[in-house]
């Protein structure tokens, strides 16, 4: 009795085994076969395309359990994310006045306009999908793995994009920019519109405008050497950022040369008046003159005074926001393998929390020198 079911075990088992091998050799002999048409043109049958939308629905909430959200109502964040859309997301996804270029609409799948038609994605579902990308699509991971803070910010944008018509997105995502409309000639004649300086402008602001988020550093009147050192670590991904990586990169020498010259040449704007803490600001100021000897952290002013050597930045007048997001992004372990970040990551990491506040709130006190840093 046992040897026979022993062996119709086996049987079965075999049967099994021949019938797996059966159906592998099958998928090779189709794929090796070509007849089976790949061209986008075509598209996917309705039950392959429903089985794969199944698969990444899933996959997409089975991979984004655990992440934990932050807060993300801050306009900061949310101003911040628009510009970067405008860049980065718009000619595949449109936006309230920019439809979907024919290009991306041609793609399989084609990319879903995200203002009218956002799937009913979680906030941490929605930051996956921005920091990994999808497979098999034309949607990207994140260029700079390690800046979740930027994701979060795309993120908030999103929520908001269903809400925006297009002179309120324009507003959002150009930061109050106006670019002048062009000629017939220039249209016909030039790839586009003032490329370089526009595009930094949507985040960094331009003449006497300062930045609309005060997550983006004011580079008005910084030191040319420090900006041209800047953009060259972003296009050689030597300083990690998902926003300032793709846009660095897409600029020659001599247009990182000229921003440089631009921004340097510019007087610091004024900063709009804050609510500070007069006891945190006087501790940022002994910080930030003095050091703190025992925790081996250096005065800042060594290297952030008006009168520093010009590769480091200038830190009077910046935004406490922005200050602190960036000495806590060191503190958490962002490696860079810039010059001037290698020296700054580990006193960030010496400082606490308080020092953090108490210092950033100090330079955002402090009035920016008016004359330019050409």
């Amino acid at each position: 009795m046992r040897i026979t079911t022993r062996r119709r075990w086996k049987r079965i088992i075999c049967f099994v085994l021949l019938g797996l091998a059966a159906i592998l050799l099958s998928a090779f002999l189709f794929a090796w076969s070509g007849l089976y048409n790949v061209a986008a043109s075509r598209g996917h049958l309705a039950v392959t395309n429903a089985m794969l939308t199944f698969g990444m629905q899933n996959s997409v909430r089975t991979h984004a359990l655990g992440i934990k959200v932050p807060p993300l109502d801050s306009q900061d964040l949310s101003t911040l994310g628009a510009a970067h859309f405008q860049s980065g997301c718009a000619f595949c996804h449109g936006a309230p006045g920019v439809p979907i270029s024919p290009i991306a609409q041609s793609m399989l799948p084609s990319p879903p306009n995200l203002s009218t038609s956002m799937r009913e994605w979680r906030d941490r579902e929605l930051f996956w999908i921005v920091k990994n990308g999808i497979k098999y699509t034309g949607m990207p991971a994140w260029a700079a793995q390690q800046r979740d803070d930027e994701v979060w910010a795309l993120v908030a944008f999103l929520r908001r994009l269903p809400t925006l018509d297009a002179a309120a997105y324009r507003e959002l995502a150009l930061g109050g920019l106006s670019v002048p409309a062009q000629s017939g000639g220039e249209i016909a004649t030039t790839e586009g519109t003032s490329g370089a300086v526009s595009a930094c402008a949507r985040c960094h602001g331009a003449s006497q405008r300062g930045p609309s988020s005060r997550l983006v550093p004011v580079l008005h009147g910084q030191p040319a050497a420090f900006l041209r050192a800047a953009l060259e670590d972003y296009a050689h991904a030597r300083r990690p950022s998902g926003i300032m990586e793709p846009l660095a990169s897409d600029l020659s020498l001599e247009d990182r040369e000229r921003v440089a010259r631009y921004y340097a040449g510019l007087a610091p704007p004024a900063t709009p008046d804050l609510p500070l803490n007069p006891e945190s600001v006087e501790r940022g100021r002994l910080l930030a003159t003095s050091g703190d000897p025992a925790a081996r952290i250096p005065a800042c002013m060594d290297c952030h005074n008006a009168s520093s050597l010009e590769i480091y930045p200038r830190l009077a007048g910046q935004h406490a926001v922005y200050m602190a997001n960036r000495l806590q992004l060191w503190k958490g372990g962002l490696t860079s393998h810039s010059h001037t970040d290698a020296i700054m990551a580990p006193i960030a990491r010496s400082l606490s929390e308080q020092q953090i506040e108490d210092v950033s709130a100090y330079f955002s006190s402090v009035i920016a020198a008016g004359k330019p840093n050409r």
